[in-house]
């Protein structure tokens, strides 16, 4: 199942986010070698389109500044928009998953909130 590949993708943005390390290899033990081998294309490839990810990110939130979204919802939004943009994964796969991974991670209006943006980011392909 790659949900636990996507958690550690995740973690490492949202790790991101408060260092320039790199990619935290404590995250990846974790992960069997087919999972850690995905989480790390997720990382790499949003470390490789950052700007463009946020910037997509940032044209989807209607009178929202991309500064006001909570951390741990921007890194879902950075992880699902990559997996789509850059690894080409069925947006409703994507939807699905990172809407449950917040349902665990963040706050009760997150998962609501970061569907409709993902949502909105279809809409616009």
């Amino acid at each position: 199942m790659r949900r636990n590949s996507r958690v550690q993708a995740f973690k490492m943005i949202f790790e991101r986010f408060f260092t320039e390390a790199p990619e935290d290899e404590e995250l990846l033990a974790e992960l069997n070698e087919k999972d850690k081998d995905f989480a790390q294309q997720i990382f790499s490839a949003y470390t490789n389109n950052k700007d463009q990810i946020e910037s997509k990110i940032q044209k989807l939130l209607v009178d929202y500044s991309i500064d006001r979204v909570y951390k741990i919802d921007l890194a879902l939004l950075c992880e699902a928009i990559t997996e789509i943009e850059y690894l080409k994964t069925p947006a409703p796969v994507v939807i699905n998953e990172v809407v449950e991974i917040a349902k665990i991670y963040s706050t009760n209006d997150s998962p609501r909130f970061i569907n409709g943006v993902l949502s909105s980011a279809l809409k616009e392909n």
